[in-house]
């Protein structure tokens, strides 16, 4: 019997790339978790050919899909919520559990669990697996940017079937099971995209502005300004601001800003790092000027938003990846 399963790690990954070594054997040792830095969890696979999927409950993943500390990954995470209470905190806005509800997490967002009661189902997979259809990663994009949809029963209903089907496919096995499981994992995504609320992307700045998220969700890159993005990208500043407008409907000056206040809150909160160093962190040379940008963005000093914040969960250090056996 072989399995798959989530690793809990803050391993670095490559060169600012979250997506590389987005796979670990079991039995791979967790490494800690340093200042300032967030646990990162990976899909757990039985063998360096194995598909980078896992479908299942709650239950089956484990006790990480459930995870109550803030934490990244480097796969999506595509979630129905069938059952409980509280809510679901993305990159720090709380959405509350009202279910049925359709959810997805892309790499590099941080997200936890303030639920009770918690049932559903999980679909993980790496980058790597819509290799098939390279366009549902643009769909992903648009989806987190409201991660949480309501589902009428109808569509609910639809919905768990096509994922009981892809979990059915998934410990069935086989020589074919792979192009399988890409094909309903398309459906499930096409799908998704039409549920009502979704944002709708123009064709034309597809392109730039799904690098511009990619680049985006990796604050490690230590870019912080829109001139920098673009640079890395190769277009002029104007036209990165145009195709992401087209796109978002939101300005990429915004988007950085809101990223860069994003990633201070969350040292902030997270970590006893000084202002000071935090203010390095995020690309600010003068501490002075850091604290008028947050006080700008958040209307609360660095110190008052630490005082008045929510107190930071306990992350707890479980190198036991939980499983889902395949038979």
């Amino acid at each position: 019997m072989t399995r798959i399963g989530l690793d809990f790690s803050s391993r670095k990954q490559g060169k600012g790339r979250l997506m590389r070594g987005t796979t670990v054997a079991p039995g791979t040792a967790c490494a800690p978790v340093g200042a300032g830095e967030l646990p990162l969890h990976r899909l757990e696979v039985p063998g360096p050919g194995a598909m980078p999927f896992a479908v299942g409950t709650f239950d089956a993943v484990g006790p990480l899909s459930r995870a109550a500390f803030p934490h990244r990954h480097t796969f999506h995470e595509i979630v129905l919520v069938t059952g409980g209470s509280g809510a679901h905190v993305v990159d720090l806005t709380r959405w509350p559990l009202q279910p049925p509800q359709f959810g997805v997490v892309t790499p590099g967002q941080v997200h936890h669990w303030e639920a009770r009661g918690l049932t559903g189902s999980l679909v993980l997979f790496t980058d790597d697996f819509l290799l098939d259809h390279p366009a549902d990663r643009e769909t992903l994009r648009r989806l987190r940017d409201r991660p949480w949809l309501p589902l009428d029963e109808p569509e609910g209903s639809r919905t768990a079937r096509l994922i009981a089907e892809l979990e059915e496919e998934f410990r069935r096995g086989g020589a074919d099971s792979e192009s399988v499981l890409r094909a309903l994992l398309h459906v499930l995504i096409v799908r998704a995209g039409r549920l009502p609320g979704t944002p709708a992307t123009p064709a034309r700045a597809r392109a730039v502005a799904a690098e511009f998220a990619e680049l985006a969700e990796q604050p490690e890159l230590g870019l912080w300004s829109v001139r920098a993005h673009a640079e890395r990208l190769g277009v002029t500043p104007g036209y990165l601001t145009e195709a992401v407008k087209a796109a978002t409907g939101r300005t990429a000056a915004e988007l950085v800003r809101e990223a860069r206040t994003g990633e201070a809150k969350r040292f902030l909160l997270r970590t006893d790092l000084s202002v000071r160093q935090i203010a390095s962190r995020v690309g600010f040379a003068d501490p002075a000027y850091f604290c008028r940008f947050f006080r700008r963005e958040t209307g609360l000093s660095p110190g008052g938003f630490r005082r008045t914040g929510d107190t930071a969960p306990e992350i707890h250090h479980d190198c036991r990846p939980p499983s889902i056996a395949r038979g």
